[in-house]
């Protein structure tokens, strides 16, 4: 077997003999580059005894404080036992010297069997009823999430909630400032927008960062029921405004809307039709496991949409040097403008851009609120760039 990209398999090989022989058994390791990531690798190891994941940061351009695996490492083993499901952690290693045949930090965590849904035929053999108990179950792992006080997890120190918003669009702004190649005039309006209606937190909890429903894996069980087996990506895992998750969740689920070709991206397999609930109703299921009202979205929407963007653009700039792994990059770049437009039409921004947005499909919210508070208005592979840390 030849060699993934990102990690020389014969020295890790030798290296994992050595330090954990526990998770080696006596046939040669075999390692596979897993699909559907767009930014951190992911490669599911068979080392004889039974399967493991390792995860490490992409090739080429890296922002900086991007793909934390410390940071990832840290919150799946901290919400080990919590109500919401991750991997078990095995080990972490800042692999520098390449030593283990990574050269750069990694780390080890079990594999979880199951399913991702991230294209509509995935949702094949399931009914309509199942698929939407599964939405349901997800959004509520979210809340359940939202409602963990970081101090009983040893996180109370992992992030700082106050100013979070704030610092958030500068050090956005600063992420896309180093990933921009070209004139993005609708990006560059949007996050104008953006910092001239910052909202008031009402809710800080520990936050994912990029919680959508193809990082999660689906274990069905006996009865063929969909369940929420666990969740994926805490690269940009934080203390931060609740609302962030929420609003991101919701520009995912209908990012089909955004232009052709952002499905890819995101990887959504929702699909109305199939069964999947509105996103007004994983709302009201959010509101009803947290016992609060939340707010107006359409800030958080744009936000998530100006983020997504960004990260996107930095994909693209990888792509353009010649620097990512796998396919399906081309056509990047080009979904950075309808999501901008998409953020302006959820701000409801008086700009031409936003007739645009509706005949490219971007108007997003329009199927996003209704009865939970939320305003009419409603992303991508692994996020690139964990600035939510801060």
């Amino acid at each position: 077997m030849s060699e993934p990209a990102g990690l020389s398999l014969t020295k890790f090989e030798s290296w994992l003999r050595q330090e954990r022989p526990d998770l080696v058994g006596s046939e040669p390791v075999a390692a596979e580059l897993l699909h559907g990531g767009l930014s951190n690798l992911t490669y599911r190891v068979d080392a004889g005894v039974t399967p493991f994941v390792l995860r490490r940061p992409p090739l080429g351009h890296v922002l900086t404080t991007a793909h934390d695996m410390a940071r990832e490492f840290r919150v799946i083993t901290a919400l080990a036992g919590s109500p919401v499901p991750v991997p078990a952690s095995i080990l972490y290693r800042d692999d520098s010297d390449g030593d283990a045949g990574v050269g750069t930090p990694f780390y080890l965590m079990d594999f979880v069997d199951g399913r991702v849904l991230s294209s509509p035929s995935a949702n094949e053999g399931f009914t309509a009823d199942r698929l939407r108990r599964l939405s349901l179950d997800l959004v509520g792992t979210l809340a359940e999430l939202h409602q963990i006080d970081p101090s009983t997890v040893a996180l109370a120190d992992f992030g700082r909630p106050d100013g979070f918003i704030e610092r958030q669009l500068h050090r956005w702004g600063i992420q896309y400032e180093k990933s921009k190649s070209r004139e993005l005039p609708e990006l560059d309006l949007l996050e104008g927008a953006l910092r001239g209606g910052v909202p008031q937190t009402t809710y800080s909890s520990l936050i994912h960062g990029d919680f959508r429903l193809d990082n999660a894996i689906v274990r069905v069980d006996e009865s063929g029921t969909p369940k929420i087996a666990a969740i994926l990506d805490w690269e940009m895992a934080t203390i931060g405004d609740s609302f962030t998750d929420l609003g991101l969740l919701g520009l995912y689920w209908d990012i089909r809307r955004v232009a052709d070709g952002a499905a890819a991206v995101a990887g959504s397999s929702v699909d109305p039709s199939a069964g999947y609930p509105s996103f007004p109703e994983l709302v009201d299921e959010y509101a009803a496991v947290r016992g609060i009202k939340v707010p107006d979205l359409s800030w958080y929407i744009a936000f998530a949409a100006y983020k997504l963007a960004i990260i996107l653009e930095g994909i693209h700039y990888r792509y353009q040097e010649g620097k990512t792994v796998g396919e399906g990059f081309g056509g990047i770049g080009a979904l950075v403008s309808p999501l901008a437009r998409a953020g302006l039409h959820s701000l409801g921004a008086a700009t031409g851009a936003e007739a645009t947005s509706s005949a490219t499909g971007s108007a997003v919210g329009d199927s996003a609120v209704a009865g939970s508070a939320v305003a009419d208005s409603a992303v991508a592979g692994s996020a690139v760039a964990d600035s939510t840390k801060e």
